[in-house]
């Protein structure tokens, strides 16, 4: 069993087949998910990631159909039925079936949810690569749901990817509207110049992380210096050391950006065990 998707009250294994070419979602994207991580019995934040994808699912105009808590109590069977061995995504989902009175609208009403968790292999602590995105930026409030953790925010993320691997990079540093650096095509992003740690300040254009808001406190807690603030680009040159935020790989160092190689620094790897130490506090199993 490689795949476990709650859906309907029932458990079914595998890719169940769910969404049909009338189905609102299917056709007009009005979609939400969250991703949190188990691994090794533990289940670090999983709490964080039930409230938030029922916050995306009010701010795309859905209707809820279970509580965080809810969501959260599958969330812990899932892993259970995997057991503690198992490296997991935890997905849950929201999306309308049916159009509102409108030509496009949603249908609140129409909310249906699932869970789907399945097994994919931690990265964290692998180095990957960067360069600065061209292709993409990220949208405004005004003009996009950044606000939710919505599905129709990743095509842009996928182009950005595809830019970058074509000229041999594992990721992009994205940048904002007015030019700021905002995250990566797919995580969140940190320098680190001086001994001091630096992150985009969250302005609406992209997902402040639930990985990134507590390795930030955690090294706070720790006695390191962290600025939330606006980063530009050009400080990514000269930076000390660089690394990400992610539930794909939870942190991991930068070992090259642009045209630079970086050795992966002190602060990464004390970010990356005081990550670690703290989701192992986080039983499920």
């Amino acid at each position: 069993m490689d795949t476990l998707t709650y859906w309907n009250g029932t458990w079914h294994e595998g890719n169940p087949a769910i969404l049909g070419p009338r189905d609102h979602a299917f056709w007009l994207g009005s979609i939400v998910f969250d991703g949190g991580r188990a691994f090794e019995g533990c289940g670090p934040d999983l709490d964080l990631h039930a409230e938030r994808v029922v916050r995306s699912a009010k701010a795309l105009g859905l209707k809820p159909t279970k509580t965080a808590k809810e969501i959260l109590d599958l969330m812990h069977e899932s892993v259970r039925r995997f057991g503690p061995k198992a490296e997991l995504y935890v997905r849950p989902m929201f999306w309308a079936m049916k159009g509102g009175s409108g030509p496009i609208s949603v249908d609140p009403e129409s909310t249906q949810f699932l869970l789907c968790t399945y097994v994919s292999p931690m990265r964290a602590g692998t180095p990957l690569s960067l360069g600065l995105c061209r292709s993409i930026r990220r949208a405004t409030p005004e003009s996009a749901p950044t606000d939710a953790k919505a599905s129709c925010h990743y095509p842009n993320s996928s182009r950005g990817v595809a830019e970058m691997q074509k000229r041999g990079f594992t990721n992009g540093v994205v940048l904002d509207m007015l030019g700021n650096v905002a995250e990566t095509c797919s995580s969140n992003v940190f320098l680190a110049k001086n001994g001091v740690v630096a992150t985009p300040v969250p302005n609406g254009t992209f997902l402040a992380g639930i990985t990134r808001f507590r390795t930030v406190e955690l090294l706070r807690n720790a006695g390191i210096k962290v600025e939330e603030r606006r980063v530009k680009p050009e400080e990514l040159d000269d930076a000390d050391e660089i690394f990400t935020t992610g539930n794909a790989g939870k942190v991991q160092p930068v070992n090259r950006y642009e045209g630079r190689d970086l050795q992966p620094g002190p602060i990464a790897a004390r970010a990356h065990d005081l990550y670690m130490a703290y989701a192992r506090t986080q039983r499920v199993i």
